[in-house]
């Protein structure tokens, strides 16, 4: 299966799972369930915040145009009511006007190429700094106060430090780039 590529501003391509990662990141959703099927990935997410199961399905349109339409729309309707899921976000490269309306009448989030939610900088940094003690703690046994703490050569404390020269500097997709990073490493952890 191929891995949908969205172009992003400053030259950074991102694939769609990335975005999902990101989107999850950023609204604090837990993961509870990953399913593959032959269209696509369902990540069954909790909402930390207000408990609802939340439904977020990847498309990878299997054309070449790359349009996820009305009826995949209509397909993850019947899996939210089927699943009992409060809320759901679509995931796609591009999206035909009838899907758009679809997801519009249904309270469905979209995300394309050509629209991913904006994120306030001091949030994605707030989130950042959060994976980073996260991975301090679960590394080291402890958040380090000082650089002095952190033993030899830490790639979490390389990735923290690009993090805050990224912020000062407003440079947006390259904090999106770092969280996946931080995203990336704690996926390796838990797997180990």
């Amino acid at each position: 299966m191929s891995s949908t590529k969205f172009h992003k501003k400053g030259g950074i391509n991102v694939s769609i799972k990335d975005e999902a990662e990101l989107f999850m990141a950023m609204r604090n959703y837990s993961c509870e369930d990953r399913e593959k099927w032959d269209e696509g990935i369902d990540i069954t997410a909790l909402d930390t915040a207000s408990n609802e199961k939340v439904l977020l399905r990847i498309v990878e349109s299997k054309s070449k145009s790359g349009y996820v339409g009305i009826d995949t729309v209509r397909k993850m309707l019947e899996a939210m009511e089927k699943e009992d899921y409060d809320k759901g976000v679509l995931f796609g490269k591009r999206f035909t006007d009838a899907a758009k309306h679809e997801l519009m009448q249904n309270d469905i989030q979209r995300i394309s190429e050509g629209y991913m939610p904006t994120f306030k900088p001091e949030r994605l940094y707030l989130r950042i700094n959060q994976y980073v003690n996260d991975l301090c703690k679960e590394k080291c046994g402890k958040i380090p106060e000082k650089e002095s703490d952190c033993k030899g050569d830490c790639r979490i404390r390389i990735i923290s430090d690009n993090a805050s020269f990224h912020f000062e500097q407003g440079w947006i997709n390259l904090m999106k780039k770092d969280l996946k990073q931080l995203l990336a490493l704690n996926g390796s952890k838990k797997s180990d």
